[in-house]
């Protein structure tokens, strides 16, 4: 598989290195990057995770904003200007930097979320109640989506004679 799945939880050891699950890896190892892409997250107190293909997504949104224009710019800052790209070693650890661990409120654990073509880095406890937010949100998205599916038709008056 491709994708980034499911989510994990680690342990950060005594010199600040963290595993990153032998799943990602694999994803990471297939995407051929060399060590794991990490930035900010625009929406959450959590980092954005990938390889080359989050740096395509990037460069594809990035690429439908004119050139030298405001927005192109205010998006290359928050998407590659505040990014780092972190050393995996033989073991497929990553030392998380201090300016990464303060943003994301990372202390001593950190949970790895799969997102499909990225991941986050979470810590645990703001990661559970962004979960509970999201399948509360998700919930009342299927609802109102499932509600459009079973509204009754209302006949066209085309076939109507006056």
């Amino acid at each position: 598989m491709d994708r980034f799945v499911s989510h994990f939880t680690n342990r950060l050891d005594a010199k600040g290195r963290v595993s990153i699950p032998a799943s990602f890896r694999a994803v990471l190892a297939r995407d051929g990057f060399e060590g794991l892409y990490v930035h900010p997250s625009l929406d959450a107190e959590a980092l954005d995770c990938g390889g080359h293909a989050l740096l395509r997504d990037i460069d594809g949104l990035l690429n439908t904003l004119s050139p030298y224009s405001e927005e192109r710019d205010m998006f290359s800052t928050a998407l590659l200007g505040t990014s780092e790209i972190l050393k995996v070693d033989s073991e497929g650890r990553v030392i998380l930097t201090d300016s990464v661990k303060v943003y994301a409120g990372i202390t001593t654990e950190v949970t790895f979320v799969g997102q499909g073509h990225k991941f986050q880095i979470w810590e645990p406890a703001r990661f559970r109640t962004h979960l509970i937010e999201a399948r509360d949100r998700v919930r009342d998205l299927r609802k109102q989506l499932s509600s459009k599916m079973t509204a009754p038709m209302v006949p066209s008056p085309q076939g109507a004679r006056e």
